[in-house]
């Protein structure tokens, strides 16, 4: 099996159990800071094509949560330049396996891709969105530290 590319948020407990996942079906993780990254709009553009503007964004966010960002308002030139500027808005994890490019954690996409049995729903659901702050807002590191 060839290496994924996973794009995440250090510290993310919602990370940590994803890559678990693809560890334990055989997968080289090479694992990259989703937040460090140099962005471009030629980059990031694959993991979004094809998906609806308010699924590239991670609604945990502490700007989506207190209503300063609203996905749903936004074109995809105006979203793209947020994210852009501000990376801890970007849904995670950002998987590259090949042709195969995710926002969020897409299982099935991805087990297709490895040939993989996906599972049942009730465990694909479990492996999206922030396992720490359910109801509350994904921080940012130096948030978490503080």
């Amino acid at each position: 099996m060839s290496s994924i590319l996973f794009y995440e948020k250090p510290g993310c407990g919602g990370n940590a159990l994803q890559k678990k996942v693809l560890e334990a079906a055989g997968a080289q993780l090479q694992v990259k800071n989703l937040l460090t990254e140099p962005w471009t709009a030629a980059s990031l553009q694959p993991f979004l094509t094809g998906k609806p503007v308010a699924e590239w964004f991670n609604m945990a966010a502490p700007r989506i949560r207190n209503g300063d960002v609203q996905p749903d308002h936004l074109d995809e030139v105006q979203a793209l330049a947020l994210l852009l500027a501000e990376p801890l808005l970007i849904r995670r994890p950002l998987i590259r396996y090949g042709d195969f490019c995710s926002i969020g954690f897409d299982w099935p996409g991805l087990a297709a891709a490895l040939e993989l049995d996906a599972g049942t729903e009730t465990t694909v659901a479990a492996l999206e969105g922030c396992i720490h702050h359910p109801a509350g807002s994904c921080r940012h590191p130096q948030e978490a530290e503080a």
